[in-house]
């Protein structure tokens, strides 16, 4: 009996610090295949932000993004963290980062050099600037550019769900 706990409290050690040791596998892709994401027509809510390392407005926010995505990912809802973020830093900072805070929502490294040929395919009035998030659902659309608050985000998402 004691043999079969002490084994077990080995095996279990041993599992936790395999899963630790895992990598976030981050997915690095260009417009032309990120915007597969941008014109879903169905019932979800598709809640897209566009963020990275080092931006400071948008690390503060990424726990609103985190709690949001806790309380709806049972829903017909998806939640993308699209991170601009040099190519170079992808396995630097990116990545450690993402681990580091253990991001749930689904993160993508987003790596397209000539950001002024797509800006405004994902809406017309974005500057460029980050933060910056799109909420869609069908045909209607939401976007902010700059940091956002719990409060918008959650009632951008109700107004969606009605």
């Amino acid at each position: 009996m004691k043999f079969g706990v002490i084994f077990l409290i080995i095996v279990l050690i041993g599992y936790q610090g395999f899963t630790q040791g895992k990598s976030k596998d981050i997915q690095t892709i260009d417009f032309e295949n990120f915007s597969t994401f941008l014109n879903n027509e169905n019932d979800t809510i598709y809640v897209i932000n566009f963020w990275a390392t080092w931006c400071a407005p948008c690390i503060e926010e990424l726990p609103v993004f985190e709690q949001i995505n806790q309380i709806y990912k049972n829903k017909s809802f998806k939640m993308l963290l699209v991170s601009l973020d040099f190519k170079s830093m992808k396995t630097s900072r990116l990545i450690p980062f993402v681990e580091k805070n253990n991001l749930q929502a689904t993160v993508i490294h987003l790596y397209e050099p000539d950001a002024n040929s797509w800006i405004n395919k994902i809406d017309t009035s974005w500057t460029g600037a980050i933060p910056a998030t799109l909420i869609y659902k069908g045909k209607k659309r939401w976007f902010k550019e700059g940091q956002i608050t719990y409060n918008e985000l959650y009632q951008t998402i109700n107004q969606l769900l009605k």
